[in-house]
């Protein structure tokens, strides 16, 4: 099948995903907020599609103080960029969100989850095609595992969407952080092509639903 035009078009300008892979795997957190003393965090792990979109959307909701972008859900150790683009590896992206419930809920981090990506496109978000752009939930516990699989059901019945929703809930396996130029990527990169054209549109609707959620500048 011929890729579309914008999709070719994508990939000439270089802002496809996976364009560009960089061997760095030091990680160091940047625009993450320190954890105060005290304050007893917890952690949710998703998977919507390129994890530099959902590092994005995530990072700006109060509450919420790591977004560490990586692999996980496959068969390899600690993965590189290109394996996990070759897809044989098994990996999703993921955004690993470590936050305070005291400020947010798990429920909140799922409404977000779900209103910032489709769940119903199997192995694809937008232009990007492939299992690490799955959409999945890896849930630490049983109480994740309810309400994720609750409200799956209760999105499936409500007809939010036309098709069903194909979003894998699954018991954590593993997760591997990604290199370090993919931390705070869209931060650091917002001339980059795919920041511009991809991220800065889908980000600016995100703020505008949730802008009673998000962080005081």
């Amino acid at each position: 099948m011929k890729k579309s035009y914008f999709s070719l078009l994508l990939m000439v300008l270089g802002f496809t995903a996976c364009a560009q892979p960089k061997k760095e795997k030091t990680l160091q957190m940047m625009n993450n907020e320190q954890i105060p003393a005290g304050v007893k965090t917890e952690t949710a792990i998703f998977g919507e599609g390129c994890f530099w979109c959902t590092e994005a959307f995530f990072q700006r909701l109060n509450g919420v103080y790591k977004v560490i972008s990586g692999y996980g859900g496959g068969s390899v150790e600690n993965p590189s960029y290109e394996q996990v683009c070759d897809k044989t590896t098994g990996h999703a992206e993921l955004a690993k969100i470590i936050y305070d419930p005291a400020k947010i809920s798990y429920d909140e981090l799922l409404e977000v989850f779900w209103k910032t990506h489709d769940p119903t496109t199997f192995n694809q978000q937008g232009n990007d095609v492939g299992p690490q752009y799955r959409s999945v939930i890896f849930y630490l516990n049983e109480e994740q595992k309810e309400k994720a699989e609750h409200y799956k059901e209760k999105l499936d019945k409500s007809g939010a969407w036309d098709k069903p929703i194909v979003t894998a809930i699954e018991p954590f396996k593993n997760f591997y952080p990604a290199e370090n130029y993919h931390q705070n990527y869209y931060n650091d990169n917002q001339n980059q092509g795919y920041c511009r054209f991809v991220i800065a549109p889908k980000l600016e609707k995100f703020e505008k639903v949730f802008k009673d959620k998000l962080k005081k500048q």
